[in-house]
């Protein structure tokens, strides 16, 4: 019995994982280093050309790209590939334990892409905010407090950097902003609070935006997401993964449900 406990309680410690660096030939892209987050819940992420064209419906050479809530860079990369070394792509991710593997990728490739990873949150105000995650190894997690399931995700939490991000732009990138074509954001919920935050951008440059319908967001939440989108005069649809050549339309009324999904969101 003592045994068992200890398994159990191992699972709920702290471990700090490395990444590996590994290479993928793409057929029209050619080849393309990639670091892979050694998190088991992590692991395994691939660039794929098939990706990479999804981008390419929305992105061209020169572009200015920036990616909210990055990760290790899975969807990073893909992007910068696209907008290319004469472009740039903004990485945010204030997760300390995957930003050194967001950090490897954006060295990688520099022949053919220009990255440059911050690792700070995007957040209404510039200060320290609470980073929860229900994972004692931090594989997942979000800025808590903002949304009911703060309880949830505080689990196991630290203390984070915050920026607002419209003022970072305009005081760090003012001349790319006028090559904005495409803004992702994935962060557990606390998406609608980034939009309400670079309204003035989005109203002016029109990018194209992939955001996420968060499953355990209230359905109060959630809708407001969408109404935000709407009033921008976006056009939203559901994919379902970054190779979605048809993505179905989204209403209100799919705003509703427990799974988390991407939203697409066209400018009109």
């Amino acid at each position: 019995m003592a045994s068992l406990f200890n398994i159990f309680r191992k699972k709920k410690e702290f471990k700090s994982y490395e990444f590996q660096v590994v290479e993928f030939n793409l057929p029209k892209d050619g080849l393309v280093q990639y670091a892979q987050w050694l998190h088991p819940g992590e692991f395994g992420n691939e660039v794929k050309q098939e990706t990479v064209n999804f981008y390419r419906r929305y992105v061209k050479e020169g572009d200015f790209v920036i990616d909210i809530g990055a990760n290790e860079g899975d969807t990073t990369v893909p992007m910068a590939i696209v907008a290319g070394k004469k472009g740039l792509t903004l990485a945010l991710e204030p997760n300390p334990q995957v930003f050194k593997v967001l950090t490897k990728n954006a060295s990688l490739n520099e022949a053919i892409t220009n990255i440059k990873a911050f690792n700070f949150a995007a957040t209404t105000t510039d200060g320290e905010f609470t980073f929860g995650s229900s994972d004692p190894s931090y594989g997942n997690g979000g800025i808590v407090g903002f949304t009911h399931d703060e309880a949830r995700n505080n689990r196991y939490s630290f203390q984070v950097t915050g920026k607002n991000l419209s003022q970072h732009l305009k005081l760090n990138f003012p001349e790319y902003l006028e090559k904005l074509s495409l803004i992702k954001i994935d962060t557990e919920g606390y998406d609608k609070e980034i939009i309400k935050t670079i309204s003035g951008a989005i109203t002016q440059y029109r990018p194209v935006i992939i955001t996420e319908c968060f499953g355990p967001s209230t359905k109060k939440e959630k809708q407001e997401l969408f109404q935000l989108l709407v009033n921008h005069r976006y056009e939203l649809f559901q994919l379902r993964d970054f190779l979605d050549s048809a993505p179905e339309k989204i209403t209100i009324n799919n705003m509703s449900g427990k799974k988390t999904f991407d939203i697409l969101a066209l400018p009109m």
